[in-house]
């Protein structure tokens, strides 16, 4: 679950609204509304991108896609773990490595113990 966010939705869409809006810089805008800079300059540039004015970030829409994207990817990763993991057994239940190459040189080794 991500961090809970320290300033409101509101407070974000209204300190960038006022940058955009009025042209004041950023360091004054933040200090009137008690905002970090550094802060309020990441959300007015993330507009920016949303509004297609940047090209060096993603835009909202393309940063969902690219989670939904990396979390398929991961299910896909487990998915092939798991069958790799059922691929090295055999239909009878043995390690598969046990049926050619080496697997002789094992099974006559277990012969001769018993």
């Amino acid at each position: 679950m991500p961090a809970p966010r320290k300033y409101p939705d509101e407070l974000r869409e209204r300190a960038v609204r006022e940058v955009r809006t009025t042209g004041q810089p950023i360091a004054h805008v933040a200090k009137d509304l008690g905002i970090h800079k550094e802060a309020l300059r990441g959300w007015v540039r993330h507009a920016e991108a949303d509004a297609g004015e940047r090209d060096d970030r993603l835009t909202t829409a393309e940063h969902e896609e690219l989670k939904q994207r990396r979390k398929w990817v991961a299910g896909l990763r487990r998915a092939n773990g798991i069958l790799k993991a059922a691929s090295a057994f055999t239909a009878d239940g043995t390690p598969s490595h046990r049926r050619g190459g080496q697997g002789h040189a094992l099974r006559g080794e277990d012969e001769a113990r018993n």
